[in-house]
């Protein structure tokens, strides 16, 4: 298998029979207030006697992890990427969605909130697997949410490119040994 973020990095994107997207950031904007989120979680913990200044929303979910609060805390952050995912925006790149043989979204966001994204932007037709925050047990950048799409497609890793936002998705890619773009990326217009 290749170091899918070194090897992989002149590979043109029409070489892969598959890709796998991020989503808020990348196919998509969701217009979520995520002070609000953090604020809402923060008093899930104070409700429950934990101090909690200057920690951010990702700090507080692993906090979470583990402890009684995982569930409420989950819920709170689920049930405001729901409410704003039938507002979010699309993003140009979403136009590449489509090209590939199979195709994927692994995202931090609840998966709800994914479905409901790529629902209003017609783009579900086109992708074959989703699998968002809470649907495997862990979260990027550990690989296994990235890993678990690729093995609901049905594909080999060598044949995929995961294409996301941020340090945290090229690091799920190169800790999963997959090839990775940044949608920025000018090899992804087409």
């Amino acid at each position: 298998m290749m170091d899918g973020t070194q090897s992989d990095a002149r590979r043109p994107l029409d070489g892969f029979d598959a890709a796998v997207w991020d989503l808020d950031g990348t196919l998509v904007r969701l217009p979520v207030d995520w002070d609000r989120v953090t604020r809402d979680v923060a008093a899930v913990f104070e409700s429950a006697g934990h101090d909690v200044p200057g920690t951010d929303l990702w700090d507080l979910l692993q906090r979470a992890d583990g402890t009684d609060l995982a569930q409420e805390v989950e819920t709170t952050i689920a049930d405001h990427e729901r409410a704003e995912a039938i507002h979010a925006e699309r993003l140009p790149y979403a136009d590449a969605v489509g090209g590939f043989d199979a195709e994927g979204v692994c995202s931090l966001n609840c998966e709800d909130a994914c479905r409901t994204a790529l629902d209003v932007h017609g783009l579900t037709p086109h992708v074959d697997a989703v699998v968002g925050r809470d649907t495997v047990a862990a979260r990027k950048p550990d690989p296994a949410p990235l890993l678990e799409t690729i093995r609901r497609l049905g594909v080999d890793a060598d044949d995929v490119v995961f294409v996301g936002d941020s340090p945290r998705d090229e690091e799920a890619a190169r800790r999963a040994d997959v090839a990775f773009r940044y949608v920025d990326d000018a090899s992804l217009r087409r």
